[in-house]
C-alpha cells in the first residue's frame, strides 16, 4: 500500500558483518541467535543507532530450532534499539538477506517506514539433530497419558531404531539430489571444464586476500570471539594445487566440482542499513548506494527442464527488462558463487541466441559481461557462505564499491537458491 503521492528513493547506508568461518571452526559453539545479534550490534554502533525506533528489521536463518521461531525480534531485542522496534522472520534460502533488503525497500519506498535493516545468519557448525517421527510419536502418546500405565505403555514399543538421529543435509526434496549433485548436471548441459571452475576459484581467493590486505573489508567486518578476518580465504593457493583436489559429488570419473572449487559450509551473520534519503540526512548519514530494482525468479528444475540454479539468469532478464538497462550496463557484479561452476553456466546461457529466445523470451541474447568486473573483492567460494547472511554481503559490498569509485555508476547483484529460485537487484551510486 502506497502512502503519500509518490515512491521515494531508497538509499543504503553501508552494511556490517561479522568474519565468516569455516563450520566447526571458530563460532563452533555459537548459535544464529548470538550470531545475528552480534551482527546488528555492530551495525547499531556503527551508524549511532542506539534508542531510535527503526521501522522494521527483516533477516532470517536457513538453518534453525524450533526455539528460533521469533529468532529477529529476540536478536533485536537485545541491541541497544528502540525495543519498540519490529522484527520479522523470512527465509529464502541463499537469497535470504538479499530478498530481505528488497522487502525493507519496499516499504520505504512505498512510505510505509523510514528505515529498516535487513539481515541474515547461518551456523552451519550448529544444526537441529531430529529423531525419528517413531520416537516423538512415543514421547507424545506417552505425555497424552492420564494415568501412570498410560504414560507407561507407549515405552514398551521403544526400540533402538528409534535412536537413530537424523542429520539435515543440503538435498532437494523433488529430485533427491544434493546441490553439489545439481551443480554437475548443469556444468554437463553446459559444458562448463574443471579448468575453468578453478581458475573461478582461484581468482575468488586471491581477491579476497587482495582486499583484505588493502584495507577495504575493515569498516565493513566487526572482529568476533578472537576471529578478525574470514578464515576460509587461501591467498597461498594456485591452480595447480586446486587441480590435484578429487571430485566430490560426482565420483564417477566425469565429476569437476570439488571441495576448492565449491563454497565451504560457513558460519557467520550480516547486516544492512536502508533508509529513505531524509531520514539519512537528518541524521547526517552518508548515502553509499540507491537500492534502485529487486526482482525474484524460480525455475522448473523438478522435472528437469532447467537447471536447479540457474534462475538468476531469468531473475536478471527480467529486472534488466524492468528498469530498461542492458547486461553491460553495470560497473561491478557480485554474483554469489555457490560453486565456481554457477557464473560461468549463467554466462553461456546470457550469451546464448537460443537460451534467451526460448526460456527468457528475448529476441536476442543478453551477452557478455566483462568478468574483471565480477566479484572484485572476492566471492562467496573464498569469503564463505553462510547460507542467509550471503546476499547483505554482497550488497555492503556492492555499495562500498560504487561510493568509492566516482567513474561507477551501476552494479547488478544476483543470488541462486536451493529450490530453484533466485534473488537480483540493481544499485546506482549515490
Amino acid at each position: 500500500m502506497l502512502v503519500g503521492n509518490a515512491t521515494r528513493r531508497v538509499a543504503i547506508i553501508g552494511g556490517v558483518r561479522t568474519p565468516f568461518a569455516r563450520a566447526n571452526t571458530a563460532f563452533a559453539d555459537a548459535d544464529v541467535q548470538e550470531l545475528l545479534t552480534a551482527a546488528l550490534r555492530a551495525l547499531v554502533e556503527r551508524f549511532s543507532l542506539q534508542g531510535q525506533r527503526l521501522g522494521d528489521v527483516i533477516a532470517g536463518a536457513v538453518i534453525k530450532y524450533p526455539r528460533d521461531y521469533n529468532l529477529t525480534r529476540e536478536a533485536l531485542l537485545s541491541t541497544a534499539l528502540d525495543p519498540h522496534t519490529p522484527g520479522l522472520d523470512l527465509q529464502r534460502a541463499c537469497g535470504t538477506s538479499l530478498e530481505a533488503a528488497v522487502l525493507v525497500a519496499d516499504k520505504i519506498a512505498l512510505g510505509q517506514i523510514d528505515a529498516g535493516i535487513a539481515a541474515g545468519v547461518d551456523v552451519a557448525s550448529d544444526p537441529p539433530i531430529l529423531y525419528p517421527k517413531s520416537f516423538q510419536r512415543l514421547l507424545l502418546g506417552s505425555a497424552r497419558g492420564r494415568s501412570v500405565g498410560a504414560r507407561l505403555a507407549p515405552w514398551l514399543k521403544l526400540r533402538p531404531r528409534d535412536f537413530k538421529p537424523q542429520f539435515p543435509a543440503v538435498v532437494e526434496p523433488r529430485t533427491g539430489l544434493s546441490m553439489g549433485q545439481s551443480c554437475e548436471l548443469m556444468v554437463k548441459r553446459w559444458q562448463i571444464g574443471r579448468e575453468e571452475q578453478d581458475r573461478l576459484a582461484y581468482d575468488s581467493h586471491v581477491k579476497a586476500a587482495a582486499a583484505w590486505k588493502e584495507g577495504f573489508y575493515a569498516d565493513l567486518v566487526v572482529p568476533y570471539r578472537g576471529l578478525e578476518h574470514d578464515n576460509n580465504i587461501r591467498a597461498d593457493t594456485s591452480v595447480e594445487k586446486l587441480a590435484k583436489l578429487r571430485p566430490v559429488f560426482d565420483t564417477s570419473g566425469a565429476g569437476t566440482l570439488t571441495a576448492g572449487n565449491s563454497t565451504p559450509l560457513t558460519d557467520g551473520a550480516a547486516a544492512l542499513l536502508l533508509a529513505s534519503e531524509e531520514w539519512a540526512a537528518a541524521r547526517r548519514l552518508p548515502v553509499q548506494a540507491y537500492l534502485r530494482a529487486g526482482k525474484s525468479w524460480a525455475v522448473d528444475f523438478a522435472t528437469g527442464k532447467e537447471g536447479l540454479l540457474m534462475a538468476p539468469a531469468y531473475a536478471v532478464s527480467a529486472i534488466l527488462a524492468d528498469t530498461g538497462l542492458s547486461l553491460q550496463d553495470f560497473d561491478y557484479y557480485e554474483i554469489h558463487e555457490a560453486f565456481a561452476a554457477v557464473p560461468p553456466c549463467l554466462f553461456k546461457a546470457w550469451q546464448s541466441a537460443d537460451y534467451c529466445r526460448d526460456r527468457l523470451g528475448r529476441d536476442a541474447p543478453l551477452g557478455a559481461i566483462d568478468t574483471a568486473r565480477l566479484n572484485v573483492k572476492g566471492g562467496s567460494v573464498a569469503v564463505g557462505h553462510p547460507f542467509a547472511a550471503t546476499g547483505a554481503r554482497i550488497l555492503a559490498v556492492l555499495s562500498k564499491l560504487l561510493a568509492g569509485d566516482p567513474h561507477a555508476r551501476r552494479g547488478l547483484a544476483s543470488a541462486c537458491t536451493a529450490g530453484g529460485m533466485a534473488v537480483a537487484a540493481v544499485l546506482e551510486r549515490a
